[in-house]
C-alpha cells in the first residue's frame, strides 16, 4: 500500500503515513455530533442590542448655556475694548466734547469712527469664531454648553464641520427677525427641540448621557 500524498510505502494496517501524516483508508472517522446542534443554536439565537435613546436639549437649558457664554465673552471682550480705547485716545476725545454742545455738529473724529468699527468687528467676529470653532471641535459645543452637558451635532448625531457651525451661528440673524422671539422659543416645542437656526443648518442640540 502506498501513501496517496507522498507515495511512500505503507504497512497494510497503517492508519496514517509515517512520513507525511496523510490518513489512509484505515484512519478512524470521528464524527462531530455537536456541530449541527451548535449551528442550529447559533442561527436561532438573536441578540437584542440596546437601542440608544436621544435626549434633546430643552429651551431653558439652552438659555442658561447662552448666559454662561455671554458672560465668558464679556470677560474677554471688556479688557480688549478698554485697551483699544486707551491706545486710540478715545478718553481724551470724549473729554474734549463740550457737555452742553452737540458732538455731531462738526462730525466725529476719524479715530472715534475707527474705534466704533473695531468694536463692531470684535463683537461680530469674536462671537462667530467662539461659537463656530468650539462647536466643530472635540467639545462639540461652546463652554456654556459643555458646562451643562450639551453638544451640537448634525441630524445623524455626528460632529459638525466649521462651515455648518458657521451657518448655524449666522442663522441666528434670521431667527432674531421672528417677532416675540418665537424663532428661539421653537426649541421648546418642536419635535427635536430645534430653534429656527438649528433647522436652517440641519443641526441638533443634544444632552450627553
Amino acid at each position: 500500500m502506498y501513501c496517496s500524498k507522498c507515495g511512500s510505502t505503507l504497512a497494510e494496517d497503517a492508519p496514517f503515513c509515517s512520513r507525511c501524516g496523510q490518513p489512509t483508508s484505515l484512519a478512524p472517522i470521528i464524527a462531530n455530533p455537536a456541530g449541527p446542534l451548535v449551528a442550529r443554536v447559533a442561527t436561532s439565537v438573536r441578540v437584542a442590542l440596546p437601542t440608544p435613546s436621544v435626549a434633546y436639549a430643552g429651551f431653558w437649558l439652552r438659555v442658561l448655556a447662552y448666559l454662561i457664554d455671554a458672560l465668558i465673552l464679556g470677560v474677554f471682550a471688556v479688557p480688549i475694548v478698554i485697551g483699544a480705547a486707551m491706545a486710540m485716545g478715545i478718553g481724551g476725545i470724549l473729554a474734549s466734547i463740550p457737555r452742553d454742545g452737540n458732538p455731531f455738529i462738526n462730525g466725529l473724529p476719524p479715530i472715534f469712527l475707527l474705534f466704533i468699527w473695531f468694536c463692531v468687528l470684535l463683537g461680530v467676529g469674536g462671537t462667530w469664531l467662539y461659537h463656530a470653532l468650539l462647536e466643530c471641535s472635540e467639545w462639540e459645543g461652546t463652554a456654556g454648553k459643555k458646562a451643562l452637558g450639551l453638544i451640537v451635532t448634525d441630524m445623524s448625531g455626528q460632529r459638525v464641520s466649521f462651515a455648518r457651525a458657521s451657518g448655524r451661528h449666522f442663522g441666528k440673524i434670521v431667527t432674531s427677525f421672528i417677532p416675540l422671539g418665537i424663532g428661539y422659543a421653537m426649541a421648546g416645542f418642536t419635535e427635536k427641540r430645534q430653534a429656527l437656526h438649528d433647522m436652517l443648518a440641519s443641526c441638533l442640540v443634544l444632552r450627553k448621557s
